[in-house]
């Protein structure tokens, strides 16, 4: 007799449900969050800390925006959202709106803006 089949789940859905224990969306302080939202590690890493949770305060040590944190694990920004709102209600990580440049007192980079086209030009 052969030993059964493990399911394979190409879509990860069941390692998603692991990882948020069974949360579908953020609440309370990330409801708020979104793509462009800043996260800034406030404490390090605590020993028995779930290992996404870990590495989002290694990789958010400087400030990281929610999308490049979910390329860089590898997740879906609702999943990511239900894991930054354990960790800003525990206090581990802090959220910051980033503020555009026309808000910061000045106005869009004009050489930069110009460099970019001049890139996108040569592609």
């Amino acid at each position: 007799m052969s030993a059964p089949r493990r399911s394979t789940n190409p879509s990860g859905l069941e390692r998603y449900y692991v990882l948020t224990k069974g949360r579908s969306g953020p609440g309370g302080s990330a409801s708020s969050l979104d793509v462009a939202t800043l996260i800034v590690s406030r404490t390090s890493p605590v020993p028995g800390m779930q290992h996404e949770h870990e590495e989002i305060l290694r990789r958010c040590r400087d400030p990281l925006s929610v999308a490049e944190l979910g390329a860089h694990l590898g997740l879906p920004f609702n999943i990511l959202a239900v894991l930054l709102t354990d960790l800003l209600e525990a206090g581990h990580v802090e959220a910051r709106d980033p503020i555009p440049a026309h808000h910061a007192g000045r106005g869009p980079d004009l050489a930069l803006l110009e460099e970019v086209l001049s890139g996108l030009e040569r592609l």
